[in-house]
């Protein structure tokens, strides 16, 4: 089984860097919709979106964001971080079938045990579609655990 392993406050530095890698697939934006409630057309409906200036379906913004949010939980600093904050830009959008990877770098450490961390999101083609800022608490003691599995989920085809 996979395990997850935190990286305590004390031992992030400035600079240190990790990335976390999803590919949006047919599946995860119905999935993602229906969690959210965010139900635009654009994102659920080809000929709708077809008429519009992306001129396909693309993905919810906060999708992205949800990518940052994972990295921060299960990477760095991982297991027992306190999200805080988020500050994110919109750069292009995200479309079917992309492949998404997430940099988190540590920007700086403050008080009470509060990092910030830079965050750049690329696709595929090494194109930015969000940066951003996160700030968050940082764990203080070592923490690894096994990584839970998730029932795989399901959609029918959109009518």
């Amino acid at each position: 089984m996979e395990a997850l392993e935190n990286i305590t406050y004390d031992e992030l530095q400035v600079g240190d860097s990790a990335t976390y890698t999803r590919t949006l697939t047919e599946n995860e934006l119905v999935l993602f919709a229906a969690v959210s409630g965010d139900v635009n057309p654009v994102h659920l409906d080809k000929e709708y979106a077809s008429k519009t200036m992306f001129k396909e379906r693309i993905a919810h913004g906060m999708w992205s964001g949800a990518l940052i949010s994972a990295a921060l939980a299960t990477v760095i600093p991982g297991p027992g971080t306190i999200y805080l904050e988020q500050q994110l830009n919109f750069k292009r959008p995200v479309k079917l079938d992309d492949t998404l990877t997430v940099t988190l770098t540590v920007a700086r450490k403050e008080e009470r045990n509060r990092v910030i961390l830079n965050c750049e999101v690329i696709n595929q083609r090494g194109e930015q579609v969000v940066t951003g800022e996160a700030k968050v608490i940082a764990p203080t003691e070592k923490i690894t655990l096994e990584k839970p599995i998730l029932p795989k989920i399901v959609i029918g085809s959109m009518p």
